[in-house]
């Protein structure tokens, strides 16, 4: 059974470095890490290697987006852990302008492992945000929907042996996932690149959500230079009460929106 779960922030990315990157799978809004991100991936992998056996992460799961998964890509390495890919984890997108498509959804893990050899396809993802983006509550519904179906599916398909798990993710998604398990939605949280919150499960939690104790929030101290541009919910531009919209992909305008939402069925974020 899943004991303890540790979340991390992909590192730094290109695209703050230069208006010319590229996108290494062709999907939009998708750029790798600057050459400073794979150092603090390098420095994460590290830290986790320092630790006792008993207490490293024995399987990662990472969101589909290449900066996420450049980032667990060391940990796994050095660690010769299995790399799932769910896409529960990935970025969020505020909601799209109506009429003006859908957000960029990224390949499956079978695709993905062309660049990540690392990659276990045996995963199916237990969830799909919507790509029509998701407004505030319904980033955080997806956090405690998302995590109440991981935890449910890690201890079935590994029948309880994996207690200690590395999900690597995105500033907003973090921030969703830490409230959902400590259950405060309020939880002031700002989140650097490749910090890492660390969560242990309470004994008598009876649920997912709010089941869980934070012993390290965002932190960098792994970090040679400290965890660096943090991110909050606070950050985000909200105009008359709501998030402003964001516009669809062009060219999506009449693709569905499929899958999308919990992939296991009978799974309640109180769970």
């Amino acid at each position: 059974m899943v004991e303890t779960i540790y979340i991390a922030r992909h590192g730094y990315r290109l695209n703050w470095v230069t208006t010319t990157w590229k996108s290494e799978t062709g999907l939009p809004r998708d750029p790798p890490l600057a050459a400073f991100g794979l150092t603090q991936a390098k420095e994460l992998a590290d830290y986790f290697l320092s630790l006792p056996e008993d207490e490293r992460p024995t399987a990662i799961f990472s969101s589909p987006y290449y900066r996420c998964l450049q980032t667990a890509k060391p940990v796994a390495v050095a660690l010769n852990l299995p790399l799932y890919v769910d896409h529960g984890l990935s970025e969020w997108y505020s909601p799209v302008v109506p009429g003006s498509g859908l957000h960029p959804r990224p390949a499956s893990a079978a695709q993905l492992k062309s660049y990540f050899p690392e990659i276990d396809e045996s995963w199916s993802s237990v969830y799909y945000p919507s790509r029509k983006g998701e407004d505030v509550d319904e980033c955080h519904d997806r956090a405690g929907e998302f995590l109440a179906a991981l935890y449910h599916e890690v201890n079935r398909r590994f029948e309880g042996r994996h207690k200690k798990i590395l999900l690597v993710s995105h500033a907003a998604t973090t921030i969703a996932l830490t409230r959902e398990l400590v259950g405060d939605r309020s939880l002031p949280l700002r989140v650097g690149c490749c910090s890492l919150t660390v969560l242990k499960r309470k004994p008598d939690a009876a649920s997912v959500r709010g089941g869980w104790e934070a012993t390290r929030l965002a932190d960098g101290a792994h970090l040679k230079e400290g965890a660096t541009r943090d991110w909050g919910f606070e950050d985000i531009t909200i105009a008359n009460g709501k998030v402003v919209e964001d516009p669809g992909q062009p060219g999506t305008e009449h693709e569905v929106d499929e899958p999308a939402g919990c992939q296991v069925s009978g799974i309640s974020a109180r769970m």
